[in-house]
């Protein structure tokens, strides 16, 4: 099934990595053609005030990271979560990464706000709670990149909590079916995530917490479950515009 999917960009790529690698939106594009999927996207620069006509103009939508923090409540980002709740009301799927997942739980009355025990970064591992079909072969977990200070600190009622970690408590949030949330980055591969954290080291994120993921990135064994991520994604968000 081929959707139309628009991605709401919230943040993009630093200058230092955006020709190699490609924006946040170019990167969710990457990930469904090396998926298998021929989706067709249309990206809305959000954070520059841009944004789709309504809420039904496309079948689905993707919500990327950001270097900003929800808590800023800027006018876009208001914007942004009444969009959030007007798609919610359509029924049209969404999947919300990072900043997407924060944002999203904020727009539903959850606390959003740094985590008291620091940065998440480097390769995070979180446990399922609930049977996702496509994870099947994980032994009930799956493996991500992940950048982040701030955390979703409580659940929104209408969410169910899919994954957690001691580290990440509401590390995938799912909304009646309607919308799928993650706070860590299927699009991210090693390559950028190593890249991302040497040319971040110390400003914003700390040495200590850089160097001690960068250790878990250049093992020979590092890898990521985005191939089997895509493939919950693309499910969730095809299934919903079945609906």
């Amino acid at each position: 099934m081929s959707l139309r999917i628009g991605i709401l960009a919230t943040g993009i790529t630093p200058d230092d990595l955006l020709e190699k690698h490609g924006s946040y939106a170019d990167m969710f594009v990457k990930l469904f053609g090396q998926a298998g999927y021929d989706f067709t996207f249309t990206t809305y620069d959000v954070r520059d005030d841009i944004f789709p006509g309504a809420a039904d103009a496309h079948d689905a939508w993707i919500i990327t990271g950001s270097k900003s923090n929800v808590y800023e409540k800027t006018p876009w980002m208001m914007r942004l979560k009444d969009l959030i709740l007007e798609i919610y009301d359509t029924g049209r799927p969404m999947v919300g990464i990072c900043f997407g997942h924060q944002i999203v739980a904020e727009a539903f009355g959850a606390d959003v706000n740094p985590y008291p025990d620091g940065w998440g970064v480097g390769l995070h591992t979180y446990q399922l709670e609930k049977d996702v079909p496509e994870l099947d072969g994980l032994g009930g977990q799956f493996t991500l990149s992940a950048v982040h200070q701030d955390q979703v600190l409580s659940k929104p009622k209408q969410a169910e909590v899919i994954a957690y970690s001691s580290f990440c408590p509401f590390a995938a949030l799912q909304y009646d079916n309607r919308i799928l949330t993650l706070q860590a980055h299927p699009e991210f591969n090693v390559e950028f995530e190593t890249q991302l954290l040497l040319s971040r080291r110390d400003d914003p994120i700390p040495p200590t917490a850089a160097d001690e993921a960068l250790v878990g990135l250049n093992d020979e064994s590092a890898h990521t479950d985005s191939l089997q991520v895509a493939h919950w994604m693309a499910s969730f968000l095809q299934q919903g515009a079945q609906r």
